[in-house]
């Protein structure tokens, strides 16, 4: 039997969703390479990444702030009506990104908290959390309305810079989607949201700038039983298959 399908792309990640026709996709979760990494690392307050060049890094590039509005933009005409995004995020970046995505058409409901269950680098109060903002296209109902709004899982250390572990984008996911239908991450690193979609017999569709990123997912995700999709796929649901 067949797996859930997937499809990586290279690529920028305004750019890949203006490919997406309208409507197309029923849930994103993503995690920018956010601006405010650059101001922590220069100063010695979050881990530097690997292959690090002074305070910048030839992993990623960081997205600045200033493209959130089309990001925004882009993430909500690609989603379904009655829909969810979630945009994992840090504490500064949570309050210029939360009225940004408001202007682009969503509703903001919350920050959802992912303890790390052990406190990393900083000063004055040294990190255990990040945020993840919960926004609504329309109205979804949750699945499960009984889970908290803190998740708990273990950084991962060692891995992929500023990777997320897939159980936090599992309960996420089974929340606001349904098995067969279509999960995409724009920045999606090493690959997590996608095993995490995977897992739980959801389509995938990711990108991101790092050939490497591209590699590393596609192995994990063939690994999982994932079924790989051709360039050419256009992201078309029926029957839970992409087309």
């Amino acid at each position: 039997m067949d797996g859930p399908t997937f499809h990586l792309h290279r690529g920028d990640a305004v750019a890949r969703l203006r490919t997406l026709p309208s409507e197309s996709i029923d849930l994103v979760i993503t995690d920018p390479p956010y601006e405010s990494l650059e101001k922590h690392r220069a100063i010695g307050t979050t881990t530097r990444l690997k292959h690090s060049k002074a305070s910048s890094n030839d992993w990623f590039e960081i997205f600045p702030n200033a493209r959130f509005p089309e990001l925004f933009a882009e993430v909500y005409r690609v989603l379904k009506r009655n829909t969810h995004f979630y945009l994992y995020c840090d504490p500064e970046t949570m309050f210029v990104a939360k009225p940004l995505a408001e202007e682009a058409g969503f509703k903001f409901w919350k920050p959802i908290i992912w303890d790390k269950l052990a406190i990393g680098m900083g000063y004055h109060y040294r990190a255990r959390y990040e945020c993840i903002l919960f926004f609504e296209k329309g109205k979804r109902k949750l699945a499960d309305l009984g889970v908290a709004d803190i998740l708990e899982a273990k950084r991962i250390m060692g891995g992929y810079p500023a990777e997320k572990p897939p159980e936090v984008s599992e309960v996420l996911i089974t929340q606001s989607s349904e098995k067969g239908q279509i999960v995409t991450d724009p920045f999606m690193g090493s690959g997590s949201v996608g095993v995490a979609a995977v897992r739980n017999g959801r389509s995938f569709l990711g990108n991101d700038l790092c050939a490497e990123a591209v590699e590393i997912t596609r192995g994990r995700l063939l690994e999982l039983g994932g079924r790989e999709l051709a360039a050419s796929t256009v992201p078309v649901q029926q029957q839970g298959v992409l087309l």
